[in-house]
């Protein structure tokens, strides 16, 4: 019996990833020894989308940004729910085959769906969820051991 040494499937994926990786090294090794390096004041300052970072880092964010985002992510859900409901019923002998049940099941489930979600929507938006500026500041009152003016000396020092 002629047996001869051969690479399997899975070997040919691995000879391709140490390649791969081999080719990433070598470019880093290369762009390290052809790049200049001249590093001044300038170059090693904190790069913020191009303005001049001042003060620090800690502010203060609006809140709303994320409920915003979680409304966009929502809302996407929903689109990757209603895209493949729609491809599916569309299937004209998926339709046939069950004598019209299937559509007419699938169609009400999709009204659930989106009377679910409108349902969230209109909750958020009676709640002032979706309004961007909010009228009323509400402040809160706390009572502490410490003095104030030691509060002030810290928040001037990190300023």
């Amino acid at each position: 019996m002629n047996e001869t040494a051969s690479v399997g499937e899975f070997g040919i994926i691995l000879i391709f990833l140490i390649g791969g990786l081999l080719f990433l090294l070598a470019s880093f090794l290369v762009a390290r020894l052809v790049r200049p390096s001249r590093p001044n004041d300038q170059k090693l300052e904190t790069y913020e989308s191009g303005e001049q970072a001042l003060g620090t880092a800690w502010a203060q964010f609006n809140l709303r940004f994320y409920i915003v985002a979680l409304m966009f992510i929502l809302f996407e859900v929903e689109i990757v729910f209603l895209f493949p409901w729609s491809t599916v019923f569309a299937n004209k002998e998926l339709i046939r085959e069950t004598n019209g049940t299937w559509g007419w099941f699938s169609l009400v489930e999709m009204i659930l769906f989106i009377f679910i979600l409108a349902l969230g929507l209109a909750y958020a938006w009676i709640h002032g969820l979706l309004d961007w500026v909010n009228p009323v500041s509400k402040t809160t009152d706390i009572s502490s051991p410490v003095p104030k003016d030691l509060y002030t000396k810290i928040n001037e020092k990190y300023q």
